[in-house]
């Protein structure tokens, strides 16, 4: 009994290790597929990963090439904004001289109107101590650039323009030759027409339009004299030609009066 007992652990022994075997020889004729199909899908798995990682560094590379994009974006208008910043500060710079100038300008007006009256009296003083030329024409310039003062409409530069125009309208008398035809009061109540020329405001002279009277004006005792037909007359009708352009320039014979006091 004892025997057969031991027989059969011997045969269930000698069972599992044939077992054993055939499974060892099943798994040692599969091994080379497994280790086939374990590195083609580790190799998928790599080239999956690499593909990955592929795309993650291209997308790197774009945001860091629009990084760099928006850095240079970002600096440059750092330095558009300084210029800017700049300009802001001279314009609020020229603001704040606006603003002085304003009130100077203000200052110089009150200053100004009083000082450009005084001007046109002491024009209009001068031209009833000039020669008698062209009276009321110079009269009525000054007149008019009182009135100009007076108006709340113009400015002060251009009141300033209009009275500096009088006085180089006056100067420009001072060297220039004219001739006009006007009215000649004598002083006896009796006014005619003649012929006036005037050199600078050295000579003032008159003719009557058939030429038989030539007469000049004599600042010593400030009235007009009569000349002497035969010295002064065709001096006075030259003088005539040539001032309205009907004679080329010559030398001219003619009373120059000394001022009086002089």
């Amino acid at each position: 009994m004892r025997c057969f007992r031991r027989s059969q652990r011997w045969l269930g022994w000698m069972g599992a290790v044939a077992f054993s075997l055939a499974v060892e020889n099943v798994l040692a004729e599969d091994k080379p597929g497994a280790i086939v199909a374990t590195g083609e899908a580790r190799a998928e798995a790599a080239a999956a990963s690499q593909a990955k990682i592929d795309e993650i560094a291209e997308a790197t590379r774009d945001l860091t090439g629009e990084y760099k994009t928006v850095l240079k974006a970002v600096d440059g208008l750092k330095v558009y904004n300084g210029l800017l910043q700049q300009q802001v500060d001279a314009q609020r710079a020229e603001l704040a001289d606006i603003d002085r100038s304003i009130e100077e300008v203000a200052v110089i007006e009150r200053q100004v109107m009083p000082l450009m009256l005084r001007m046109l009296d002491s024009a209009e003083r001068f031209v009833e101590l000039d020669m008698p030329f062209l009276l009321q024409e110079r009269r009525d310039r000054i007149a008019k650039r009182k009135a100009l003062l007076a108006d709340p409409n113009v400015s002060v530069a251009e009141k300033f323009r209009e009275v500096l125009e009088v006085f180089q309208i006056e100067n420009e008398y001072g060297r220039t030759i004219e001739a006009w035809t006007g009215t000649l009061d004598a002083g006896n109540g009796q006014a005619r027409e003649v012929n006036f020329l005037r050199i600078g405001r050295v000579v003032l002279t008159w003719q009557s339009p058939d030429g038989t009277q030539t007469g000049a004006w004599d600042p010593n005792t400030r009235s007009w004299v009569e000349l002497p037909a035969e010295t002064y007359r065709r001096q006075v009708a030259l003088g005539l030609a040539v001032a309205r352009k009907q004679a080329a320039p010559d030398l001219l014979t003619l009373p120059v009066s000394a001022g009086e006091g002089q």
